[in-house]
């Protein structure tokens, strides 16, 4: 039996549907009439939700794709734009290429067809990769000097108690017992530095339980001058992960933000699910993404690459291990933490692979 055969359309919509770049149809009044599955993740969107809507419905803000779309309809002529900056529905920047082209529609009308490459992509996965890599760098010298470390310290510690047990005044005790308390208060340090040593014991979890509780945390803190508001997507299902570490690793960066405000300011605490997300090399279907947002000074600029190593700190009175133990928290749970800041608006975005993960985070 012979196939039927196809009509044009519908031949033309599954061709599209299988290209890696997204494609978006809009016809009289900006109106969205197709996107195809890439699209779909692009812009983190679904085309039975985005179908019929308006432009700035579907991509938000986007003045200067909507001009070009525009002058294309009326115009006739074909445009292209580099460098776009869009802002999905979800909340994400992305940047692209984009090329507007005419088409006729069968009904008699006008439709624009509009391609969409997105350009930071590449830029962010090799940027993941080299934060990664720099983090297993950095924890690897740690672990050494930690080695190099604790072996002495232990000698310097029994040394100090043989010592005291020959020493008869008490007023001379007072001095070994300040050398055995500072070489504790070392292998301490150490020992944070190293971060925790067990592997994270996966169970079902709630991301918004997490949060919950890291604002009760922070709360009880006593803060009067601090707003601490929340944004909340509640269609991130459970997921497998070690509940005590997740909340460590957002108290981390909930009290790094507490401190740049000195206690008086915004904070926010944002999440959304997002789909087709590449952390590091891999790729993961469905990523769960917390941000932390405060309107404080900022990181300073030569801070910024080297956030995350241990004790690093833009703090006199911190240590800077906070921010370091909850990247490696997070990495065990296959996940990142990024950091992009500027002048009253500094975000900490936490991504985490929904799917389940061995315990080295692959």
């Amino acid at each position: 039996m012979n196939a039927r055969p196809q009509s044009p359309r519908h031949q033309g919509h599954r061709i599209l549907e299988g290209l890696s770049t997204a494609v978006l149809v809009f016809g009289g009044a900006l109106r969205l009439e197709y996107l195809n599955p890439a699209a779909e993740m692009l812009l983190a969107v679904s085309a039975r939700q985005a179908a019929g809507r308006r432009l700035d419905e579907v991509v938000p803000g986007a003045d200067e794709l909507a001009w070009r779309i525009e002058q294309t309809l009326q115009g006739g002529q074909t445009c292209t734009e580099r460098e776009l900056h869009l802002h999905t529905p979800s909340g994400q920047d992305i940047m692209v290429d984009c090329t507007v082209t005419p088409l006729v529609d069968p009904q008699g009308g006008s439709q624009a067809l509009v391609e969409l490459v997105q350009i930071d992509r590449h830029l962010r996965i090799a940027r993941e990769e080299s934060l990664l890599e720099q983090h297993q760098a950095a924890r690897q010298l740690v672990r050494g000097l930690a080695h190099e470390i604790k072996n002495p310290l232990g000698g310097l510690r029994g040394a100090a108690q043989l010592l005291e047990r020959e020493l008869d005044r008490e007023e001379l005790k007072e001095y070994t017992h300040i050398i055995m308390a500072e070489a504790d208060r070392l292998r301490a340090l150490v020992d944070r530095m190293l971060g925790p040593n067990h592997v994270p014991q996966r169970r079902r979890c709630n991301i918004h339980q997490v949060l919950e509780h890291v604002r009760t945390l922070v709360d009880v803190e006593g803060n009067p001058g601090l707003d601490l508001a929340r944004d909340y997507d509640p269609s991130i299902p459970d997921f497998p992960a070690d509940r005590e570490q997740l909340i460590q690793a957002v108290l981390n960066i909930v009290r790094n933000a507490v401190q740049a405000l000195a206690g008086s300011g915004r904070i926010l605490i944002r999440t959304r699910a997002q789909r087709q997300i590449t952390i590091g090399a891999h790729r993961h279907k469905l990523v769960a993404r917390v941000d932390v947002i405060d309107d404080g000074p900022g990181v300073p600029p030569e801070l910024q690459e080297t956030l995350f190593y241990p004790l690093v700190t833009g703090h006199a009175e911190g240590v800077g291990l906070g921010l370091s133990i909850a990247q490696a928290l997070v990495n065990r749970h296959g996940g990142i933490i990024e950091c992009a800041s500027r002048p009253g608006h500094t975000e900490f975005t936490i991504l985490l692979p929904l799917e389940p993960m061995d315990d080295e985070g692959r």
